[in-house]
């Protein structure tokens, strides 16, 4: 269990992830979340057409191998459609609140999920 709170490195690491899936299929949201009950942080993504028959998690272990100068478990990687409820409060944020600034939570209710911590990237455009 990773408890310890997210860091620049994983942010970092995170956003060029993002980047490079980005170029294989169009990222709408993406976050990390390490929900309350569990301890364990996950880098949420939604795809646009993200569908189980297109599932895109051949292409997630192609980019994390290419990404030599940053570190990203593929295990710790989740591929959710737009209508994910994680998906949708990220989106509902960048209705929100416009504009490319990073938000931060610690200790709330995130897309029906009691999250211990959420990063929110900023919208890819």
């Amino acid at each position: 269990m990773d408890k310890a709170p997210l860091v620049i490195d994983e942010i970092d690491a995170g956003r060029e992830f993002i980047k490079r899936l980005n170029a294989y299929q169009a990222v709408k949201a993406a976050c990390w979340l390490r929900e309350a009950d569990d301890g364990e942080r996950y880098l949420y993504i939604a795809l646009e057409g993200l569908t189980a028959e297109n599932v895109a998690y051949g292409e997630v272990m192609r980019v994390t191998s290419a990404m030599k100068d940053h570190y990203i478990d593929p295990f710790r990687v989740k591929l959710i459609a737009t209508t994910d409820p994680i998906a949708k409060a990220v989106l509902d944020l960048y209705r929100r609140y416009p504009g490319r600034m990073p938000t931060r939570f610690d200790g709330s209710i995130f897309g029906g999920t009691a999250a211990a911590e959420v990063y929110v990237y900023p919208q890819i455009r």
